[in-house]
């Protein structure tokens, strides 16, 4: 599943025209890394930076970063609790188990 991911994400990346050296006066960003930003912004109530991490990416681009990153947080957290992913998304999301 995930090297399906990592191609759809490399597909994104490199589909982008390349630009000249020098053209650019910033690096350009990942969608994982404008996902990641994104959400510690929205985290710290940062709204100059959740614009900013939003405008990196397309908004789809951001969404499936956002998803991934929540994905891969909650299969970490399960791990680290022992417990399944249902009930911490469940826990996270302060829903009543199953």
């Amino acid at each position: 599943m995930f090297g399906r991911i990592r191609k759809y994400a490399v597909r994104l990346r490199t589909s982008t025209p390349a630009q000249p050296a020098g053209a650019r006066e910033r690096r350009a960003h990942n969608l994982f890394e404008a996902a990641a930003t994104y959400v510690v912004a929205r985290a710290e109530d940062d709204q100059d930076r959740i614009e900013e991490a939003a405008a990196w990416v397309s908004p789809e681009a951001l969404s499936f970063g956002v998803s991934e990153l929540a994905c891969r947080a909650v299969v970490a957290l399960a791990r680290e609790r022992n417990a399944s992913p249902a009930a911490v998304a469940h826990d996270l999301l302060g829903l009543p188990a199953g």
